[in-house]
C-alpha cells in the first residue's frame, strides 16, 4: 500500500520496526492524523499492510470509535475487486490495528499533482473502477461519507482500491441528519455542509467531483472554508466552469454525467450509482 509517492513518516513516530504480535513490521510507509501505515509481513511472510492507530489516539473516543467503524465495515465488505482487502483487526500490545491487503501504488490526489502517465493510460478504467467500488458499498448497505481522490488508491497497471471506512454509516432508508459533519468540505454535497438530512446521493456528489478533477486537474467548487465552497456549490452563476470548458478531450456524454452527479438538489443526481454507471460505461464503451 502507497508503495511509491511516499508520505514521510510523522516526526515522533513511537514504534520501531520488529514483531507485533503474528505479525513483522518492516517500514513506516505513510503517517496521517489518527494512525501509521507500517509494510509488514504475516506468520505465512505474506507482504501486508497494518494500520496503527496513534497511541495518542487511543484515548480519544472519537478518533478510536471511527477507526473502530472503519475496519468493521471494511471486515463487511470487502470482498470485492475494488475494495482494499480485509485481513484482520483488534488489539496487540495495546495498539488498535487494522491488517489489509498490501497494493503497490499511490493515491489518486498524489497521482493527479504529479500528472503521473498512469492516469493518461488508464484513466477511463480508474473512472469506472471507482464508481464500481461506491455502488458496491451502497449495495452492501453503507454510505462511505469520505469518498474523495485520496481514498482511491491506484496500482502501477491501474488497479483500482478503495480504502479507508472510517466515516462510513448504515445507509438510510430515507435522507437522515447525522449527529456529526466530519469530512473533506471540497468533496462535501451542499445538503451535508448546510446540515440537511443526508443518504447515499452525497456519496454520488463526491464522486461526481472527483471525477471532474481526475478529468480537469481543477476542483468544481474551490474554497478555503466550508462556507466558501457551499456558495460556489449554490451560486453555479459565481464562476462555475463545466468539464468541457476546461478539458475539451472530455466526451460530452461523460460531461453530462458529471454534472448530474454534482446537481445541488439530490432529486436531480442519479438515484443509484449503478445507473451512473450505466451511462458512464456506455459513454466510454467499456
Amino acid at each position: 500500500m502507497f508503495g511509491f509517492g511516499r508520505k514521510p513518516p510523522a516526526a515522533g513516530s513511537r514504534r520501531e520496526p520488529g514483531p507485533f504480535g503474528p505479525y513483522h513490521l518492516h517500514e513506516l510507509i505513510n503517517s496521517g492524523g489518527m494512525a501509521d501505515i507500517w509494510l509488514a509481513t504475516d506468520a505465512e511472510k505474506r507482504v501486508i499492510a497494518i494500520r496503527l492507530l496513534h497511541s495518542e489516539s487511543f484515548f480519544d473516543f472519537t478518533t478510536r470509535k471511527r477507526f473502530q467503524t472503519g475496519c468493521e465495515v471494511l471486515s463487511r465488505i470487502h470482498n470485492h475487486d475494488f475494495i482494499i482487502g480485509y485481513l484482520g483487526h483488534g488489539k496487540i500490545d495495546g495498539s488498535l490495528y487494522l491488517a489489509m491487503e498490501y497494493v503497490e501504488g499511490a493515491n489518486l490526489k498524489l497521482l493527479m499533482a504529479q500528472n503521473d502517465p498512469v492516469l493518461q493510460e488508464y484513466v477511463g478504467n480508474i473512472l469506472i473502477d471507482m464508481g464500481k467500488a461506491l455502488e458496491h458499498v451502497h449495495e452492501s448497505g453503507f454510505m462511505h461519507l469520505d469518498f474523495k481522490p485520496e481514498n482511491v488508491l491506484v496500482s502501477r497497471n491501474g488497479n483500482v482500491r478503495l480504502v479507508d471506512f472510517d466515516l462510513a454509516l448504515p445507509k438510510p432508508e430515507v435522507p437522515k441528519k447525522l449527529d456529526k459533519n466530519p469530512g473533506t468540505p471540497t468533496y462535501m454535497s451542499p445538503e451535508q455542509l448546510l446540515r440537511e438530512p443526508v443518504d447515499h446521493r452525497a456519496d454520488i456528489f463526491a464522486f461526481g467531483v472527483a471525477a471532474y478533477e481526475l478529468l480537469t486537474f481543477e476542483k468544481p467548487f474551490p474554497g478555503d472554508s466550508p462556507d466558501e465552497v457551499l456558495r460556489r456549490q449554490l451560486d453555479r452563476d459565481l464562476d462555475f466552469r463545466r468539464p468541457r470548458e476546461i478539458n475539451p478531450d472530455i466526451p460530452v456524454a461523460v460531461e453530462r454525467i458529471i454534472l448530474k452527479c454534482i446537481e445541488r438538489e439530490p432529486a436531480k443526481r442519479y438515484p443509484f450509482m449503478s445507473v451512473a454507471l450505466r451511462d458512464l460505461e456506455f459513454a466510454l464503451y467499456i
